[in-house]
């Protein structure tokens, strides 16, 4: 690329005989000297940033760099010393130096660079000034590309690095079998106890639009999810996710309310944007594979009774959770509403009577119904099953039978 870019655009044939004349090796020693005297100066950030032998580092990013302009600038130009200054950059990514920060230095170097080589003329032709500064915004190119490059893949390294790290930690959890060995070595720490969140993630309507593709739609949306848990400064998250949902692991710290999760929650709707249905429990460390499994089994509770999408908790669905618990008394108890099946609008009817708050007159409107039909209906579910809907007892009966039936509905046939 460096080199056709050279051929197409004969900067280096434009050079004046000066600027292809070799440059001695003492004056190259002067302007390195000169060129990471002033970064040192000028970013010092930079300098202490390095922790090993700031001057040697400098000084070798300097030397690859001013030995690549006069390569250029006299037509002997070669594309080692740029994977040398690739590796070089690497390793600051993986020191963790900021990107801003090697961007600083590199402008800082040029500015001096191109005093120098300006300077060591008294006088320069407009093809001079011309090759010089082709040379150098050339170069200017090939170094900013290359410390996104070096930033880029080191950083998407380090990226997969902690996820499969995260990903080890999270699953030893879940199986119960968590190590401080491992927790030290991914960098992260085992709390006593966690918030043990079950997640419903629905599809994004955009995964349905025939113009877009519904898997990249998807995985946009895990990755804003995952994005703003790590957000979540407060505690350090752990989480396996897919597009549809998964489990998340929050640590608990002392004087937490529910009001916190709440908000985590509503954070990661914002992010997915779509509202998503969670169940939570607390768990003790060793206790998490077991709840867990009671933390998606209210979860599915909670989708299968059709509730709104929301944080939902043991207490709250702790009836409605031991109704839908497999059993003989669990499908005796849906088997009541049997006899609607060949009258399903006496089943729609009777839920949507539960669902209003048993309001005759919102029952109706919501069924586009005369209220009287409402009462006709509700007359015959009593006829059909034995338990009457105007009764306290024949209702509490009829609403255990309908989340009954819920759980039953949803099991594999």
């Amino acid at each position: 690329m460096i080199a056709e870019n050279q051929a197409r655009t004969g900067t280096c044939r434009r050079a004046s005989k000066d600027y292809r004349e070799p440059v001695r090796p003492y004056r190259r020693d002067v302007w390195t000297r000169t060129i990471v005297d002033h970064v040192s100066a000028r970013a010092p950030e930079l300098r202490n940033s390095l922790a090993v032998d700031p001057h040697r580092e400098i000084t070798l990013v300097v030397k690859i760099c001013l030995d690549w302009s006069i390569s250029r600038l006299q037509g002997t130009l070669t594309i080692e010393d740029i994977d040398r200054l690739q590796a070089v950059l690497a390793s600051w990514a993986g020191d963790g130096i900021g990107i801003d920060t090697v961007l600083h230095g590199v402008h800082e170097g040029f500015r001096a660079g191109m005093d120098l080589m300006f300077a060591q003329r008294r006088s320069t032709t407009s093809d001079e000034v011309r090759a010089v500064t082709g040379a150098v915004l050339e170069l200017l190119r090939v170094v900013t590309a290359t410390v996104g490059k070096s930033y880029v893949r080191e950083y998407r390294a380090l990226a997969i690095e902690h996820q499969v790290g995260v990903h080890t930690l999270t699953s030893a959890l879940l199986r119960g079998r968590p190590t401080s060995t491992m927790a030290t070595t991914f960098g992260a720490l085992v709390a006593e106890r966690y918030h043990v969140l079950a997640v419903s993630m629905p599809s994004h309507p955009d995964e349905e639009n025939p113009d877009l593709n519904g898997q990249v739609v998807a995985r946009r949306k895990l990755r804003r999810v995952q994005a703003a848990l790590a957000l979540h400064t407060r505690a350090a998250p752990l989480s396996l996710l897919s597009v549809d949902g998964g489990t998340i692991l929050v640590p608990c710290a002392a004087g937490d309310t529910d009001t916190l999760t709440d908000e985590l929650v509503e954070k990661l709707s914002t992010a997915a944007q779509v509202p998503l249905r969670v169940a939570t429990v607390v768990a003790d460390a060793a206790d998490v594979p077991v709840a867990v499994g009671h933390a998606h089994e209210l979860l599915d509770t909670a989708d299968q009774l059709g509730r709104a999408p929301g944080v939902y908790r043991f207490e709250e669905l702790a009836l409605q959770y031991q109704l839908t618990r497999p059993g003989e008394a669990r499908d005796r108890l849906a088997g009541q509403l049997a006899v609607l099946d060949d009258h399903p609008e006496l089943l729609e009817t009777l839920r949507a009577h539960i669902g209003t708050g048993l309001r005759r007159q919102a029952t109706a409107k919501l069924l586009h119904l005369h209220p009287n039909t409402v009462d006709y209906r509700l007359r015959r579910v009593g006829e059909l099953t034995g338990l009457d809907p105007s009764s306290s007892t024949g209702l509490w009966y009829l609403r255990s039978a309908m989340i009954a039936r819920a759980g039953t509905s949803c099991e594999p046939r």
